[in-house]
């Protein structure tokens, strides 16, 4: 559970400081729009890039949960 709350926590603040960035100096609209796909609501806004970061870190939190379960169950 530790390993899921870290890994999401670092995709979402990734995924924000993309999405911050990208409306700040104006590049990286493709990357952006990319991840958009995926996240709806996702754009290099303050408001888009704080809801891509909630969806960033349910990803992460899930995606990490599941890697350290099935981790741990192969090291038994």
């Amino acid at each position: 559970m530790s390993f899921g709350l870290a890994l999401g926590i670092i995709c979402a603040i990734a995924i924000f400081l993309t999405g911050t960035l990208a409306g700040i100096f104006q590049k990286g609209f493709p990357i952006v729009n990319a991840i958009a796909e995926w996240y709806i609501g996702y754009a290099p806004t303050l408001l888009g890039s704080i809801i891509g970061a909630m969806y960033a870190f349910v990803d992460g939190f899930i995606g990490g949960t599941l890697f350290a379960w099935i981790y741990n169950k192969l090291q038994n």
